[in-house]
């Protein structure tokens, strides 16, 4: 199984990529599961060309190839100013339609310097992911707080929210096979 992990932002040290790393590392570990960070700092600039969306940015393909190879996304996402982050948005309006998403298991986890731990920007994600016919895992994790909540390895440093988040990768997993049969 392919699975991608997506930090949804391009933000340099980032709690949501050290987070991504952590779940990369988790999925990796699991038997039979290939994890990628697919890392958006890595975007061409080009994608902010009004042309690019005709024609991508050399670099683009790397990305959307990643996407469409994979058998399932988990996207961590921040909060900037009560949403997602622009260059989270950007990216997935450059990603081929329909096939992008259509039928691909999704998981959402909220990363947050706030309390809600980005339950905005998650359920914006799940209204453009159900627009665009994914299959939404229903078990969202919020980390609230983060500046103070991970451990050196971006792990949740909170037992129960920990917990959470090791149930979510074993339970996106079970349920990136039991719809495998739908795509």
């Amino acid at each position: 199984m392919k699975l991608v992990v997506l930090p949804g932002t391009n933000r340099e040290g980032s709690k949501s990529l050290r987070v991504g790393h952590a779940l990369a590392t988790r999925y990796g570990a699991m038997e039979g599961v290939d994890a990628e960070l697919l890392d958006l700092r890595g975007l061409p600039a080009g994608l902010l060309d009004s042309g690019s969306y005709a024609s991508k940015p050399r670099g683009f393909a790397a990305f959307a190839d990643a996407v469409l190879g994979a058998d399932g996304l988990h996207v961590v996402t921040p909060e900037y100013n009560g949403g997602m982050p622009g260059v989270l948005k950007l990216f997935i309006d450059h990603l081929p339609f329909p096939e992008a998403f259509e039928r691909r298991p999704v998981c959402f986890t909220g990363v947050a310097a706030g309390r809600f731990g980005a339950l905005r920007p998650v359920e914006q994600l799940q209204a453009v992911f159900g627009y665009r016919n994914a299959l939404q895992y229903p078990d969202r994790v919020f980390l609230a707080g983060v500046h103070n909540a991970l451990d050196d390895a971006g792990w949740p440093t909170d037992p129960l929210v920990g917990g959470l988040l090791a149930d979510q990768v074993a339970g996106f997993v079970t349920f990136i096979r039991a719809v495998s049969t739908v795509r």
